[in-house]
């Protein structure tokens, strides 16, 4: 399989800190929600679910994104 180019949109996103990673996904994610694309909430264990309008359900860890659905 060939490997995807490094000259577009990703090649914008590259960070040197966890941290700014974290806020770039956390901002992308907000996005999502402001256009309608997506909700989230918390649940009743206090993790925060995303639920895309795609049908996609993740759940979002403090380190981690896992997919449930």
């Amino acid at each position: 399989m060939a490997r995807s180019s490094t000259t577009g949109a990703n090649s914008q996103i590259a960070v040197s800190r966890p941290e700014d990673a974290k806020s770039l996904v956390l901002a992308a994610i907000g996005e999502l929600v402001d256009t309608g694309r997506a909700e989230w909430s918390r649940t009743a264990t206090g993790e925060i679910e995303l639920r895309l309008s795609s049908g996609e359900v993740l759940v979002l860890g403090e380190v981690s994104v896992t997919r449930v659905a």
